[in-house]
């Protein structure tokens, strides 16, 4: 285990292509969603009035609704029944904001039908934070001092930061399916080229989870491997 992650060429080779894909996918949900925050709804609801209405389409009617800081800090707590919007979606006409918007209430929705797998996320929450919080000092001190237990204790506790990013991404991906199906039916999308760009907006939201989930996997195969867990010793 004589080896530094940092300047380890396996390192790079197995994470450099995944830190490039969530750079692109960052780079991707700002500028789609800046290009269509620019672009009006025709019906001019704003986010907060759009997640109103795809919750009443749905037959929710004990969720709040409250404008939280920050950009793109959007996102339903399932723990007060309170979907936050940020200030560029709250109050925004846009088709940006109308997406952004009934995906949260998506989630919403999610909890209210009992969704499977947002339950299983929520109840992974703590162990991912514990995870996250633990595992990379483990895994570091058990490289310097050459402690293999240690390390693999410390790539059980990253593990569950892993199974969390794997589930978040059913959970996601369904949010936005049942957002936009129920966005025109519940009035707040008039046209196609509005759902198109619903479409555009959800889609490059989603790839950044999916980056995060090929990077944390990637990093968990290089932990496996200098671990001597997968592949054999590499002393």
């Amino acid at each position: 285990m004589g080896f530094i992650y940092g300047l380890d060429p396996l390192y790079w080779l197995l994470i450099g292509p995944t830190m490039i894909m969530a750079f692109w996918a960052q780079m991707k949900v700002k500028s789609t969603f800046k290009k269509y925050s620019r672009v009006a709804t025709g019906n001019r609801m704003t986010g907060a009035q759009a997640a109103a209405a795809v919750l009443r389409y749905a037959g929710i009617g004990d969720v709040r609704i409250e404008q939280v800081g920050g950009r793109l800090s959007d996102h339903y707590d399932p723990r007060s029944k309170t979907l936050r919007l940020s200030p560029d979606v709250y109050g925004s006409y846009s088709v940006a904001a109308a997406g952004v918007a009934a995906h949260e209430a998506g989630h919403a929705i999610q909890h209210a039908r009992g969704y499977a797998p947002l339950k299983l996320r929520s109840a992974l929450v703590p162990v991912a934070s514990f995870g996250s919080w633990l595992a990379w000092p483990m895994i570091i001190f058990g490289m310097m001092l050459q402690s293999m237990q240690l390390m693999q204790l410390g790539i059980i506790a990253f593990s569950a930061l892993v199974a969390f990013q794997l589930v978040t991404l059913p959970v996601e991906f369904n949010a936005s399916s049942r957002a936009k199906a129920v966005l025109v039916k519940a009035g707040v999308l008039g046209s196609r080229e509005e759902a198109e760009g619903v479409n555009k907006v959800l889609g490059a939201a989603a790839m950044t989870y999916v980056a995060a989930t090929v990077t944390a996997i990637a990093q968990l195969l290089y932990f496996l491997i200098r671990s001597g867990l997968l592949g054999g010793r590499d002393d």
